[in-house]
């Protein structure tokens, strides 16, 4: 029997260590895999702001890097009349202060790199906390991910959601 509990123990602990070194490699990785955030961006071509983010319209997520510190992930996007929007829910839950912690880094740095089929593009994140594109907005991402209610911004103004236009630096 202690035998047994000896392997489950060092079983547990190989996996743990793996786990971890798993992590600490993704930051040193060139951007992330699909929900686990990855290390700064590494390639890509550097574009300039387009006139318009339809082209982004149906896609389901989009890559971006913050600056400070230099991490990336991937986020689900809604545009809306050109204008592009990401939102991070559950801010105001104890695992959403764990596992959202990029929108807490854009109050030091707001700058962020969108990667868009290899092409990099240096923009900022202004947050929203209302307004009349909030509706709009929350439409949109009700249409794209079925996420909730559209009509009600309570998410928005309560900090429930944070929201965000991406801007031109």
């Amino acid at each position: 029997m202690r035998k047994l509990l000896r392997l489950i123990a060092y079983f547990v602990v190989a996996i743990v260590f793996a786990t971890g070194a798993f992590f600490v490699g993704m930051r040193f990785h060139d951007g992330p895999l699909e929900i686990i955030s990855g290390g700064p961006f590494r390639s890509g071509e550097l574009s300039g702001t387009p006139a318009s983010w339809d082209f982004l319209k149906e896609r389901q997520q989009i890559e971006f890097q913050t600056l400070d510190p230099k991490t990336s992930r991937t986020v689900w996007l809604g545009v809306v009349d050109g204008r592009l929007f990401l939102v991070s829910g559950y801010m105001n839950t104890g695992y959403g202060g764990i596992w959202k912690q990029w929108p807490h880094y854009l109050e030091d740095d707001d700058r962020i790199i969108l990667r868009v089929d290899g092409k990099l593009y240096p923009q900022r994140l202004e947050r929203i906390m209302g307004g009349e594109i909030v509706p709009s907005v929350l439409s949109e991402f009700d249409r794209k991910y079925a996420v909730g209610s559209a009509s009600d911004d309570a998410p928005i103004t309560s900090g429930d959601t944070w929201m965000f236009e991406v801007v031109p630096r």
